[in-house]
């Protein structure tokens, strides 16, 4: 299904949708997280990442937000899709738009996610390193990613 997408800087009258998206995009994606722990990122999403990143959201027709992102300092520190909208290109949308407009070329995807491992393979990035735990000292690994080539 082509859905006609524009892409938009949320407000933060959007932050609960924003948090809303994250968390359903994190339980469809991140099976091997506990839910407390879930809950506890979900805490951290809302009071303090993401006002710590440029973010931009993905809107269809009628304003319904699909997924967004958020880059800081040339990453790409947040990328997630409302579970209901993957594979109609929201996902590809906000990475594209993530590197040429906003300059991104680095990211963290979790080892576990081989879902999103994949996506970003394929989208030319690479692994370039490793971390044992998390953005937050946790047992849950961390590519390192790097963009090497643009997609066409």
């Amino acid at each position: 299904m082509s859905l006609h997408l524009t892409l938009h800087t949320p407000h933060y009258s959007d932050y609960p949708e924003l948090v809303r998206i994250w968390e359903a995009s994190v339980r469809a994606t991140h099976d091997f997280l506990p839910d407390a722990y879930i809950v506890l990122l979900r805490d951290h999403v809302l009071r303090r990442y993401l006002d710590a990143v440029m973010l931009v959201c993905c809107r269809d027709t009628r304003r319904r937000i699909l997924g967004f992102t958020g880059v800081a300092n040339g990453r790409v520190d947040m990328l997630f899709v409302a579970p209901e909208h993957r594979g109609q290109g929201v996902g590809k949308r906000l990475l594209h738009h993530a590197i040429s407009e906003l300059n991104a070329d680095r990211l963290d995807v979790n080892e576990q996610n081989p879902q999103a491992l994949g996506f970003y393979l394929h989208e030319g990035f690479e692994i370039a390193g490793r971390s044992e735990t998390d953005g937050l000292g946790q047992p849950y690994p961390l590519l390192h990613m790097r963009l090497i080539r643009t997609q066409g």
